[in-house]
């Protein structure tokens, strides 16, 4: 996938997510499925998803090739992305990440913080996939909490996935 269809890719599913977020009534964003993350807990994970990813794309490319490596294979297509990142899912179910096993919870006075940040990080994330060089998106790794090292390019398109996928969740379940 080219980086300006990730890019669009990253743009249609945030865009998606917002504006569910913002649609949904503001009583909903403090609650949940029963004993399940919140709304606004479901938001902020996203954010805290988001963050970390753009600060480590703002690094020198250098740093990250000595911190991560480089890929010894070629990058894989969207649909491999997604079917890998399901199967570890699956194998990962009721492990939550570290940083988010005791997610704090939000409150409708931190919606519109949230809501904000959450586009502002997703303005930053496709202008660094538009910028970032073929080169660099195919041969530099970053860590994925639970795939591993994979290419910057597949890391975008799992980004892009694990928004469709907490999309689709929040507009089922909630």
């Amino acid at each position: 996938m080219h980086k300006d269809e990730i890019a669009d890719l990253l743009e249609e599913k945030y865009h998606t997510l917002i504006n569910w977020l913002e649609g949904q009534d503001h009583e909903k964003w403090t609650q949940g499925p029963n004993g399940e993350w919140t709304t606004g807990q479901q938001a902020l994970y996203l954010l805290q998803s988001i963050i970390p990813l753009n600060n480590a794309l703002s690094m020198p490319k250098f740093l990250l090739r000595y911190r991560f490596g480089k890929t010894n294979r070629k990058a894989r297509d969207y649909d491999t992305i997604v079917r890998l990142y399901l199967e570890h899912l699956k194998d990962a179910e009721g492990n939550t990440f570290k940083g988010s096993r005791k997610m704090k919870t939000s409150t409708l006075e931190d919606k519109t913080y949230i809501l904000t940040r959450l586009q502002v990080e997703s303005k930053k994330l496709q202008y660094k996939a538009r910028k970032i060089t073929d080169e660099n998106l195919d041969t530099l790794l970053l860590p994925h909490p639970f795939m591993g090292k994979i290419s910057i390019r597949e890391i975008l398109m799992c980004n892009a996935y694990h928004v469709e996928y907490r999309t689709k969740t929040l507009t089922e379940n909630y």
